[in-house]
């Protein structure tokens, strides 16, 4: 088992990762009906494929021996409003490695080969730019 979630609510849920016991809130967001007070559910899909960018990135890193700590993503999500799904969601990545141009190609294509951006829904637009 991966994680068990309980509905808490008022359109709340609390899941907590089997293996760490580490815990995320999920509330649904103000345009949903939901108080908007932590992550949405498609705010952590959205989320997710930013971090599963990076975490392949840094392995990929790791194995070069290409520091990027401090990099950052900012991730912005855009819904559609029928049937109500994610329709694009955009990643600005502003890398904090010092690399050459070989380098930079090789993250930038291991970034798209993350298991969540392998996942998504093909109609689900990737907007994905790297700021080096």
């Amino acid at each position: 088992m991966t994680s068990k979630v309980i509905y808490l609510g008022e359109l709340r849920t609390s899941s907590t990762h089997i293996q760490s016991g580490s815990q995320i809130v999920s509330d649904a967001p103000v345009d949903n009906n939901g108080k908007g007070e932590a992550f949405s559910p498609t705010d952590n899909v959205a989320n997710a494929l930013a971090t599963c960018m990076f975490t392949v990135m840094g392995i990929k890193a790791g194995e070069m021996g290409v520091d990027m700590d401090g990099s950052t993503a900012e991730v912005t999500k855009f819904m559609q409003a029928s049937p109500r799904k994610i329709e694009k969601i955009q990643v600005v990545f502003t890398m904090n490695a010092d690399a050459d141009n070989k380098t930079r190609t090789i993250l930038e294509r291991t970034a798209m080969t993350c298991p969540v951006h392998l996942s998504l829904n093909p109609d689900i637009i990737r907007d994905i730019t790297f700021n080096w």
